[in-house]
């Protein structure tokens, strides 16, 4: 497991206001990997929270820095938040999607996995159990597939906000969809803004189905 004493101390509010400001303002790379680099041992503060799961602790602390590496790419200075507070959040987010994703694969059954004999002693299969029209049983896994790629786009490809507000817009979590009036108001920005995100997350999105489907 990696030690947190390997890692370097975090910059000071002072250094950390300048590296993001150049990196804001400038695009300049060095900055970012200098705000990752420092920042790291933030990610294995909260990967240790996840000791007791079954998860390895190497691989919580690397989807730990994507969320990291998200949360300096959308940070907006002029909120006035430290970087850390923000950070921890996307941090989090990033593990937790991660060990759900996990979770959910690691139950998913094969159709054509065998799950037992018949009394001829031939392995049956869970289409031989359903008993219902095959074509339909692919068809249904096949949407299953499509709309596992579509949640690892969204999970892989879009901002911490562009990923929130297409959830919430589209249902694709536990309390259902929202209106952007509603997100708008969860969120403390406004509709229209909400529209903006929407719309930009909505093409990266049909941009990254499109780029896949044509190399298939």
């Amino acid at each position: 497991m990696t030690s947190t004493k390997s890692f370097k101390k975090p910059l000071t509010p002072e250094e950390e206001l300048t590296y993001l400001t150049k990196y804001k303002k400038e695009f300049d790379e060095l900055s970012k990997e200098i705000l990752i680099e420092r920042n790291l041992r933030l990610v294995a503060h909260i990967a240790k929270k996840y000791n007791n799961s079954s998860e390895d602790q190497d691989d919580i602390i690397s989807i730990g820095t994507i969320g990291l590496i998200k949360a300096i790419e959308t940070y907006n200075i002029d909120k006035g938040t430290r970087l850390a507070t923000y950070a921890s959040k996307c941090i989090e987010n990033e593990i937790l999607m991660n060990m759900r994703n996990n979770k959910k694969n690691k139950s998913q059954v094969s159709l054509q996995d065998p799950i037992g004999t018949d009394k001829e002693g031939n392995e049956i299969t869970l289409i031989d159990i359903l008993g219902t029209d095959i074509d339909y049983i692919l068809d249904q896994v096949e949407l299953k597939i499509q709309v596992g790629k579509l949640y690892d786009k969204i999970n892989k490809k879009l901002t911490t906000r562009e990923r929130e507000i297409v959830l919430l817009r589209y249902g694709l979590t536990t309390n259902g969809y929202k209106t952007q009036r509603e997100i708008a108001k969860k969120l403390d920005i406004s509709r229209s803004y909400v529209s903006r995100i929407e719309k930009r997350a909505l093409n990266k999105l049909k941009k990254e189905l499109k780029t896949e489907k044509s190399l298939i």
